[in-house]
């Protein structure tokens, strides 16, 4: 049996509405990234060069703290992650949640909302940073249709 999880981190809602759907299509456990401190509307001020998320996106070593852990990660084939687009990356909450665990020969893709921004940076950028996982081809899913596609490669 090829047991997935998707695991996300939203800042908005947005992307957790997304991960839902997904998880739901292609009958997967599901597991939000939460923050140990939670994001305020002013911390996720993007054009506040001292907000928390740009102060966070620019120091390439930040690792947010990750309220909770995943049960039985061991147990999981497949992790999918999706986060939404920051400053064309992966926020780096999510790079926390991949040290956080043994992800060595597991498949995994991500997945992303963005109001503007591809995934193909994010994508090639975790990619780099995570070589043991086997990576799939991931996707922006930002309607209902991209999601039914995207679960469609999935199943």
């Amino acid at each position: 049996m090829n047991k997935k999880l998707v695991a996300y981190f939203s800042s908005s809602g947005v992307t957790a509405r997304t991960a839902k759907k997904l998880a739901e299509s292609i009958g997967a456990d599901i597991y939000e990234i939460k923050p140990e401190i939670p994001y305020t509307d002013e911390d996720l001020n993007w054009m506040n060069k001292k907000s928390r998320s740009s102060v966070e996106m620019n120091d390439p070593s930040s690792r947010p703290e990750i309220a909770g852990r995943a049960e039985d990660m061991e147990s999981y084939d497949m992790v999918l992650i999706g986060f939404p687009i920051w400053w064309n990356l992966a926020p780096t909450i999510v790079n926390t949640f991949l040290e956080s665990y043994d992800f060595t020969g597991k498949e995994a893709a991500v997945f992303a909302t963005s109001g503007g921004s591809g995934i193909e940076n994010s994508e090639r950028n975790l990619r780099r940073q995570y070589p043991q996982m086997h990576w799939r081809k991931g996707m922006l899913l930002n309607s209902e249709k991209a999601v039914e596609a995207f679960a469609d490669i999935l199943r």
